[in-house]
């Protein structure tokens, strides 16, 4: 690595959203990136995977919707620079970052019950994690906000620490950065938060690539049957490339709402079902045909701020069921994270198959069009090709 320009400002191509008019195409100008500041590191991004959550927030008219911005979080990167009091990697170091922070100080980030770090908490803010300032500032000074802590879509960004996990240089860039978010958060979701069982029924609700990724789980686990329900026929056909045994037309179902459907299939319900589209009304379809007694709903899918579940205290009290949120598929990013990538590299965990097409930073917009279209699950954005 050239660390000539450590310390200083660097200037180099993004994908900037720069419109008030929510889902207007990215524009590619020239950014200035800060030096990191204490507890961050400075990335050199080699490349970035497109994830629905940056549509969501491109889409976005109001906050936490902002603009200008630099959307992006699944990717993979090389570190230029270090700022102070960082220990735990080092400048030329290739490194994946993580929307989740993993301080590994704090109680919680310690202890194995849960991934959410109270030292510095997950929250959709436009600013750096430890102060509300920006690394990013276009060439007349102006400020540029930060998307998830991370905004890959750029040449370099600034990251801090604690968002940062260090991978083998034997990964191929365009299948590490696959782990950022969508696939790791299904995968860890059979894996880690329902614990599926060899033999156990899954259902899953919304066949995106989040639906997909808990299919490849559910299958790594030796799930007998599993269930994939979508709007969109062709995803039966993709379905079955990551395990999928069945399928479910929703729009299909006539009079019968697809919770009864399912229940008939499977004579009683679903030992684990998970709901990865982000809609409550589907919450709730999952939960009814979750198997009375040990039934396990799993919330993956993220719903608009403000939505309500609403269930009878005869319901939580007889039914015997559990339902309980996955957040990044309750992975600790810096172990877990690697035990991922070493089931891909033993060739256990299939990533080659979530990725569909690849363009470069400049036909960023061609990533967005096909995702919107349904016909990517996902597309890994060169920034140098």
């Amino acid at each position: 690595m050239d660390t000539k320009t450590a310390g200083r400002p660097i200037r180099c191509k993004a994908a900037k959203f720069i419109s008030a008019v929510a889902g207007e195409p990215l524009v590619i100008e020239e950014i200035i990136v800060a030096p990191p500041k204490s507890g961050e590191v400075r990335v050199r991004i080699i490349c970035s995977s497109l994830c629905h959550s940056d549509v969501t927030f491109w889409e976005l008219k109001d906050p936490p919707g902002y603009f200008p911005r630099i959307f992006g979080h699944e990717s993979y990167g090389i570190i230029e620079s270090i700022g102070e009091d960082v220990h735990d990697v080092a400048e030329g170091d290739t490194v994946v970052p993580i929307f989740l922070p993993d301080c590994g100080e704090c109680n919680t980030c310690k202890s194995p019950k849960s991934n959410i770090c109270s030292k510095l908490p997950f929250k959709v803010g436009p600013w750096m994690h430890r102060e509300e300032t920006s690394r990013f500032t276009d060439l007349k000074g102006d400020t540029i906000y930060h998307f998830l802590f991370i905004s890959s879509f750029s040449q370099y960004t600034v990251v801090d620490v604690a968002h940062i996990v260090k991978v083998d240089t034997q990964i191929p860039p365009d299948r590490a950065c696959l782990l950022s978010c969508g696939v790791s958060t299904g995968v860890g979701a059979a894996l880690k938060t329902a614990d599926v069982e060899t033999g156990s029924t899954v259902a899953i609700f919304g066949l995106g690539v989040i639906g997909l990724a808990v299919a490849e789980g559910a299958r790594l686990r030796g799930a007998k049957r599993i269930i994939g329900v979508d709007v969109n026929e062709d995803k039966h056909e993709v379905g079955k490339k990551f395990g999928l045994t069945d399928f479910v037309n929703s729009k299909n179902c006539g009079d019968k709402p697809v919770s009864q459907v399912i229940m008939e299939m499977t004579d009683g319900g679903a030992d684990y079902c998970f709901e990865c589209v982000g809609m409550a009304s589907l919450v709730h379809e999952a939960n009814a045909c979750c198997r009375m007694g040990w039934g396990k709903t799993i919330v993956v899918g993220v719903d608009k701020p403000g939505a309500l579940l609403s269930f009878t205290s005869y319901e939580v009290l007889h039914h015997g069921k559990t339902l309980v949120g996955s957040l990044f598929g309750n992975l600790k990013p810096k172990s877990d994270i690697q035990l991922l990538l070493k089931r891909y590299m033993d060739k256990e965990l299939e990533l080659d198959k979530f990725v569909t097409h690849e363009v470069s930073l400049e036909d960023i917009n061609k990533a967005f069009e096909l995702l919107k279209e349904g016909k990517s699950l996902r597309c890994v954005i060169w920034m140098d090709k």
